[in-house]
């Protein structure tokens, strides 16, 4: 089953607060993919791009354009609970 997102929000320092439709609550660390990911550096240097992510219709991505994306359950895999 994958996990929908029913609850984003991002915090400072590129960490996203998210909550799913099972009540698990994460924090996700998206420097981790700046870093690793050439495509996500843009959320670094574009003023303001990081704040203006999307949920797709189905609840199991974030996207903030089309090059960059987050599926639900890596954020749910990889994501600290909290």
């Amino acid at each position: 089953m994958i996990p929908r997102i029913t609850k984003i929000e991002p915090r400072e320092n590129y960490i996203l607060y998210v909550i799913f439709d099972d009540g698990k609550k994460v924090l996700y660390d998206v420097k981790d993919d700046i870093h690793t990911l050439p495509t996500y550096r843009n959320l670094m240097t574009e003023p303001g791009l990081f704040q203006n992510f999307q949920i797709d219709e189905s609840r199991t991505c974030v996207f903030w354009n089309d090059e960059i994306d987050l599926a639900s359950d890596i954020i749910y895999e990889y994501g600290l609970s909290c």
